[in-house]
């Protein structure tokens, strides 16, 4: 059932007049001007205020607001598909920023943040785990080895984030995330399936947790905070050596805030 309302959802993006998913121009998925807003500016270090304990490096392609707000909603909420592409490309410049220079060693291991099963089953699809593996596609057509790989899942139910405060949510989410099985020995001993990024991949730091939307840090931080618990570390400060993160949007205060 699940696939043939993902099916409609793609088929009726194709057969159904359109309207621009950031400004509302007719004729046109997404216009020239609400694209610019989404990767038209470098992806840049972003940090929310107060910052959670643990949050790694964040990067992300532009402020949440306006026009990139109403494209991230109609992908997510609305099952306007079609968008995945030009937010993963959106997604892979956050994650080229933060992924060091072009000639590190090791490929890029993307670990989308999980959605709650309830909310995929919902929405009909995982609106980030699409979004990663477009953005894995635009980073390998630029030669640069990527695969999406869905390392972590809920380990229990949580609330609703909506309306929660930034202390709240870390309330919320202490503790809500694990790794799989599998991806605990992945971690644990770098190890990886033939192919291109079977060569000590986690043991370079190329791990980038990646997600939609950075408001508090808290879902990141929670990420970040199984990661390194399966690499049994246990001091803050060796986050960053073990992995780093990207988004599509951020708060805009979260841009601010690293502006100088």
């Amino acid at each position: 059932m699940r696939n043939a309302w993902r099916a409609w959802q793609e088929l009726s993006g194709l057969l159904l007049p359109v309207a621009c998913a950031g400004c509302g121009r007719p004729r046109t998925e997404l216009c020239t001007a609400c694209g610019a807003a989404l990767h038209g500016a470098p992806a840049r270090l972003v940090r929310p205020s107060p910052r959670p304990p643990g949050l790694p490096a964040v990067y992300a392609a532009a402020p949440y607001e306006n026009a990139v707000r109403a494209v991230l909603l109609a992908h997510k909420e609305r099952g306007a598909l079609g968008l995945a592409g030009v937010l993963g490309r959106a997604l892979a410049g956050s994650v080229r920023a933060g992924a060091g220079r072009p000639g590190d060693a090791g490929a890029l291991l993307l670990v989308p943040v999980p959605s709650a099963r309830s909310s995929t089953a919902a929405r009909g699809h995982d609106p980030v785990r699409r979004i990663a593996a477009a953005a894995a596609r635009d980073l390998r057509r630029a030669g640069l080895p990527a695969q999406v790989l869905p390392l972590l899942r809920q380990r229990r139910a949580v609330a609703d984030q909506s309306g929660l405060g930034a202390r709240q949510r870390r309330a919320n989410l202490a503790g809500a995330l694990e790794l799989t099985a599998g991806g605990g020995r992945l971690l644990q001993h770098g190890l990886l399936r033939a192919g291109p990024l079977q060569h000590g991949l986690l043991r370079l730091g190329r791990v980038i947790l990646v997600d939609d939307l950075l408001t508090t840090g808290s879902t990141l931080a929670e990420a970040a905070r199984a990661v390194v618990e399966a690499r049994g570390v246990g001091r803050e400060s060796s986050v960053h050596g073990v992995c780093r993160a990207a988004v599509v949007a951020a708060s805009p205060t979260a841009f601010e805030i690293n502006r100088n």
